[in-house]
């Protein structure tokens, strides 16, 4: 069973992806086999993923069968006790207000568009992981306590201190329905007083990245494909791929860092 840092390192690593922690949850329910797998996270880097699970002492293969290891199995159980006391009762949340609204120019990815700042208030700190599920394409970070939303060109942050960022607005009368679109939303749920119910994620494939697709090799990588795959098993940083830093991949840029907020 894992107890040393390097192994605790392995267990920490292999957990961090969002398609290895789903293999996980899937083989909770019982043995499955490799294309029963594949079948439900897909057939991509599927190798890869349960060779650095193995490697974790999380699961076991035999001749083509994939089982929880009993170190998986306490693991998931010791994650579901830490998890009963999340909120999902939010009835004590106060509906919130849009207190200011400021914009920006130009906005870094059009300079035609606006970015706009606002503000928030009472703040709704760690109950924004609970409301993700309102958003179709939502997804809580918690490296910044945020709850990040993309709907077409817009992107839509929300952090727990109450300020919230929008990108890719075309004009003001579009800032203001998009903010009380998104007040109306959240009050509605507060009202309720109960958490909606969790979604699946938004699944992410590597040729949905806006990488900058040059295949300059830069980064290290033979192509931009193979960047993503790195990037999406978290075997490679955003800041690698030097051309992003181009003013015409900007718009690349900002997509990037909402769809890794999935990965």
């Amino acid at each position: 069973m894992p107890g040393n840092p390097n192994e605790i390192k392995l267990v920490n690593n292999a957990m961090s992806n969002a398609t290895r922690r789903k293999i996980m949850n899937f083989l909770s329910a019982g043995d499955k086999s490799t294309g029963e797998i594949g079948g439900e996270v897909g057939k991509t880097m599927l190798d890869f993923h349960l060779k650095l699970l193995q490697q974790a002492s999380l699961i076991e293969i035999e001749e083509g069968t994939v089982k929880l290891s009993e170190y998986g199995k306490n693991f998931l159980e010791d994650k579901e006790d830490k998890s009963v006391n999340k909120i999902t009762d939010i009835s004590q949340a106060k509906p919130i207000e849009i207190t200011e609204v400021r914009q920006l120019l130009p906005c870094i990815a059009d300079s035609s568009k606006f970015r706009v700042i606002a503000n928030m208030a009472p703040s709704l700190g760690e109950t924004l992981k609970v409301l993700e599920p309102l958003f179709p394409r939502g997804r809580y970070s918690d490296k910044i306590s945020a709850l990040i939303m993309q709907k077409g060109e817009i992107i839509t942050t929300v952090y727990g201190t109450g300020k919230v960022t929008m990108t890719m607005i075309k004009n003001e009368d579009e800032a203001k329905e998009a903010l009380e679109n998104l007040r109306s939303t959240i009050n509605e749920a507060i009202a309720k007083g109960v958490a909606p119910a969790p979604r699946e994620k938004v699944r992410v494939e590597p040729m949905e990245l806006y990488l900058p697709q040059t295949n300059c090799g830069k980064c290290g990588e033979q192509s931009c494909y193979t960047f993503a795959i790195k990037l999406m098993s978290s075997e490679a940083s955003l800041d690698k791929c030097t051309s992003l830093k181009e003013p015409k991949y900007a718009t690349n840029q900002e997509h990037l860092q909402v769809l890794t907020a999935y990965i």
